[in-house]
């Protein structure tokens, strides 16, 4: 009762748990995911849970769907700090429901964008272009590369929630008809990469990517309309499902991102669920944030480093003024 009472007041977020309790944080383990903001944001939680409360922290590497599934069935890892949740809303909701998972936060306080993306001067050398069905209408535009009579549309590395998306709208659209094929960027460096290469060589690109990022900081990209309204109940029931027989095009809406922690995290992790609470960043800052390690050639972690330097103004205010001056020491 005292801990389904504590938990209680923290969500409520009646106060903050002070580093005197910090010796009841003990082991926490959190999702190291392999985009960038989700990269930077559990450094930044592991540095301020280690620093500010005394946590022994450990990151475990895990991408969208195999970190929900783990967390779901298994109860580990503790923490997942980024979870985009476009096609996760029906499982996700259900886990909520039966208690085993938690959303604590949005990560991203302005929400994210995910859609199919083609270069702006693309789109400004061809402004008949708007939606997908009028990108597939030119596969010439898109040139695949290694199939001189294909177009390409570039998908999402294996075990990204967004494959299966993509594999899906590959069979709406009729991709295949029009002259395409799905092009698997092998990694998250790969997408990152046929961006950047299209860019440098200021030719074609058709695929799929999302914001905030720092890549579309770089690279100004402009993300097509779908040619048809998201359609909630078929995204959960096909569109966002392996092997859908039957998909219908069907649109992103904004996604909510959200932090997701277990039940065995929230029911005996009080301290550190008071900082996973209020711990949500803007799309603005987190821009600014990526930038900086991208041009810096940063590791997550150097990032992190760089954030709690220089962003007081932000990350102060989701601990006690106690804990902000330990993690300042």
């Amino acid at each position: 009762m005292k801990k389904l009472l504590a938990s209680t007041l923290v969500l409520a977020g009646l106060g903050f748990a002070g580093s005197s309790s910090a010796h009841e944080c003990g082991d926490v383990t959190i999702a190291a995911m392999n985009w960038q903001s989700a990269e930077v944001l559990g450094e930044i939680d592991k540095l301020i849970l280690e620093k500010g409360y005394d946590c022994d922290v450990e990151m475990v590497a895990g991408d969208t769907m195999p970190t929900f599934t783990s967390m779901n069935e298994k109860g580990k890892p503790d923490v997942a700090p980024e979870l985009w949740t476009n096609s996760l809303d029906a499982p996700l909701r259900e886990a909520i429901a039966e208690g085993r998972l938690f959303r604590t936060v949005d990560s991203l306080a302005d929400g994210g964008e995910e859609g199919i993306w083609i270069p702006k001067y693309l789109a400004d050398a061809n402004p008949d272009i708007v939606t997908v069905e009028d990108a597939l209408k030119k596969p010439e535009l898109f040139p695949h590369p290694e199939k001189d009579d294909k177009g390409a549309i570039v998908g999402c590395p294996a075990g990204w929630n967004c494959q299966l998306i993509m594999q899906n709208l590959f069979k709406a659209y009729d991709m295949e008809s029009k002259g395409f094929d799905l092009v698997d960027p092998g990694s998250s460096a790969g997408l990152d990469g046929a961006i950047a290469k299209a860019y440098e060589r200021k030719q074609g690109f058709m695929g799929y990517y999302w914001a905030p990022t720092s890549l579309l900081g770089k690279y100004e990209m402009v993300k097509l309309k779908g040619n048809a309204p998201h359609d909630q109940e078929h995204w959960e029931k096909c569109t966002g499902v392996a092997d859908c027989e039957n998909p219908k095009i069907n649109d992103w809406r904004p996604s909510r991102v959200s932090t997701v922690v277990t039940k065995d995290f929230m029911d005996n992790s009080a301290v550190a669920l008071s900082y996973f609470n209020r711990r949500s960043i803007g799309n603005n800052d987190m821009g600014k944030l990526l930038s900086w390690m991208t041009e810096n050639q940063a590791t997550g972690e150097e990032a992190a480093e760089e954030f709690v330097k220089t962003r007081e103004d932000l990350w102060s205010k989701w601990v006690s003024e106690e804990t902000a001056e330990k993690i300042k020491k």
